[in-house]
């Protein structure tokens, strides 16, 4: 199997399945093992990642929106999905006829999606939204219209109603004022399950945690828990690193194109930000910010290369950087620079490249551009590839 070595990422199965246990082994018995794939599986691949976790034994998947489901579907993934986002009521039928759980989080929704079911004569798998502090998308358990709308749509002919959920704000933060918040959203999410359940209604699967949540408050698993940047072994706060041993799963590299002199005194890239102080080296790396290798890395950032760090000199371009390899004198024409991962004794996280540009490791993984390759793994030899050609 031949693919363009300009850039790429390696995808790392075993580390997957190591993560998956992981998790795994922290939940309580019975409790269910949501996977979020959502978002390209956080940039890792949704169909293989779908696969992979279908095989390890994961018994939900959650998406943002139908696209993304009937994505995974197309390629052959049986496992029941949700949809943890807005699905236009007219697509109620792509909705039954692919066996798609789709989230209701308000009146007005609810009322939508109930009349094209009925309209159609399908009947929709739906779980049940409630915001507890989120303050983004959920019923209000503190409205009286909310709760008897919950209580009608329950009793609906073509709704069939099989979880409640809410999401924790700050289940990463381990000080007092974050825990303290988080037990609130728990306490009143069961204060408003109890209620449901006092009305009649069969709750089906109850479902808080996220990552952080499943892993500080293992209380609050309850009958599943949605397992999303713990899979792909990053860790959800700095604060988790005690609980559990994340092992990425995915590691960024780029070729180097072209090794030259750059004089003391003359400038490289756009805008010239970057001047040499004195006679140097520098190496040109196929990445750019059109890979998801942001631009605010500019004279900020740095490579790994033969285990060393080489500093970004000048701008990102949309295609190609600069990095100082003065100190390297080694590289050449075709080496490879470790964008983020391990190279001999030096690692490169994605934690390190957010601290750079002052976001998190999520937005990190989930930016890596659609047009650079991801090579899966397993037992270090590529098993699959996202772009390849024969020859």
């Amino acid at each position: 199997m031949k693919y363009l070595k300009r850039c790429w990422a390696e995808i790392d199965l075993d580390q997957l399945e190591r993560n998956y246990h992981a998790v795994k082994e922290k939940l309580s018995p019975g409790c269910k093992f949501m996977a979020v794939v959502k978002a390209d599986a956080y940039g890792h691949g949704e169909h293989r990642i779908s696969k992979a976790v279908e095989e390890l034994g994961a018994d939900w998947l959650a998406v943002s929106n139908i696209e993304e489901a009937l994505s995974i579907r197309s390629g052959g993934v049986k496992l029941p999905i949700l949809v943890l986002g807005p699905t236009p009521a007219e697509y109620a039928r792509e909705l039954a006829e692919h066996n798609i759980t789709q989230t209701v989080f308000s009146r007005e929704y609810a009322e939508a999606l109930y009349e094209a079911a009925s309209a159609l004569r399908v009947r929709l798998n739906v779980q049940i939204k409630l915001d507890t502090g989120m303050n983004r998308i959920g019923f209000n358990p503190g409205l009286p219209e909310d709760l008897a709308m919950l209580v009608e749509l329950y009793r609906c002919k073509y709704i069939n109603w099989t979880g409640v959920f809410t999401h924790f704000a700050s289940a990463d933060e381990t000080g007092e004022d974050g825990v303290s918040y988080t037990r609130k959203q728990f306490d009143r999410f069961m204060e408003v399950c109890a209620l449901l359940e006092a009305e009649g209604i069969s709750l089906g699967l109850r479902h808080c945690c996220n990552s952080a949540g499943a892993i500080h408050f293992p209380e609050m698993q309850l009958d599943m828990v949605r397992v999303g940047i713990s899979l792909y072994g990053l860790l959800p706060s700095p604060e988790c690193a005690e609980y559990i041993t994340p092992y990425p799963v995915m590691s960024l590299y780029a070729a180097v194109t072209m090794v030259k002199p750059l004089h003391k005194g003359q400038a490289v890239s756009y805008g010239r930000i970057f001047t040499a102080p004195k006679d140097m080296m520098i190496a040109t790396i196929a990445i750019g910010y059109a890979d998801g290798y942001n631009r605010n890395y500019s004279n900020r950032g740095w490579m790994l290369l033969h285990g060393k760090e080489a500093p970004i000199v000048g701008r990102i371009c949309m295609d190609q950087c600069m990095v100082d390899v003065t100190d390297i004198p080694e590289v050449q024409v075709g080496d490879i620079a470790t964008v983020a991962g391990t190279d001999g004794d030096a690692t490169l996280t994605m934690d390190d490249l957010a601290a750079l540009s002052d976001t998190i490791n999520y937005e990190k993984v989930c930016l890596v551009g659609k047009r650079v390759t991801r090579l899966y793994k397993r037992h270090g030899q590529i098993v699959e590839a996202t772009r390849y050609y024969s020859g």
